[in-house]
């Protein structure tokens, strides 16, 4: 699997288009993505996506590891998803996810928080899953998919408090989100109505989703 198709899948559920692709900002040397983080509390991980911002100019890079690409080259899971490729896939679509959603809202000259980011990326894994299981013709209950994703998360040790308060955060609402995804679009067959919510959802702030995602509950 190439990661701009990836990219292009979610530029088609989202309606956007952003003009740089995400293979020209691939690194899979974790040395050169030790050198590259400059976060607070850096961390061994698969994927991350390197930012370094000073005034109005961004230096992007995404590191995912070779062997997760090695694993999707041999089992392309835009042609079959299943257990096998499903962590793998998982990891590309989180590090894809955050690539176009810093571009496209640094396209609209919006700022985003760490916590959006992430939020964004959980539901992106939901989403695309749902698509690609749908398009393959598989039998997809929604439920479990959302159990995989959001009732049982496991989250690095090596996180510190802010870290694992923000992911935990994101998995909270993505998970409330999807499951009115669900509820609302999924188990009734209106997948057209869904693409259009979730259009308007990622145009949304932080703010206004997390509003959104409260009304619902």
């Amino acid at each position: 699997m190439r990661l701009n198709a990836l990219q292009k899948l979610l530029e088609r559920i989202y309606r956007i288009e952003v003009d740089l692709d995400v293979e020209d900002f691939l690194i899979t040397d974790p040395e050169l993505a030790r050198q590259l983080d400059t976060s607070v509390n850096p961390r061994e991980s698969q994927e991350k996506l390197l930012v370094s911002q000073e005034d109005d100019h961004l230096d992007l890079a995404l590191f995912l590891d070779a062997s997760v690409l090695a694993h999707l080259s041999d089992d392309n899971p835009l042609e079959s998803l299943h257990s096998e490729n499903f962590i793998d896939f998982l990891l590309a679509v989180e590090g894809v996810s955050h690539f176009l959603y810093l571009i496209w809202n640094a396209g609209v000259d919006r700022g985003i928080t760490l916590m959006e980011l992430e939020m964004q990326a959980e539901v992106d894994k939901f989403v695309t899953a749902a698509s690609l299981w749908n398009r393959q013709g598989k039998s997809l209950i929604p439920s479990k998919l959302r159990y995989c994703l959001f009732d049982a998360p496991a989250y690095d040790a090596a996180l510190d408090q802010v870290q694992r308060q923000r992911y935990e955060d994101a998995n909270h609402y993505a998970g409330k989100y999807c499951l009115r995804l669900e509820t609302r679009y999924l188990k009734k067959e209106r997948a057209g109505e869904m693409m259009e919510e979730l259009r308007r959802f990622y145009r949304l702030t932080q703010g206004e989703k997390i509003r959104l995602i409260n009304s619902a509950a």
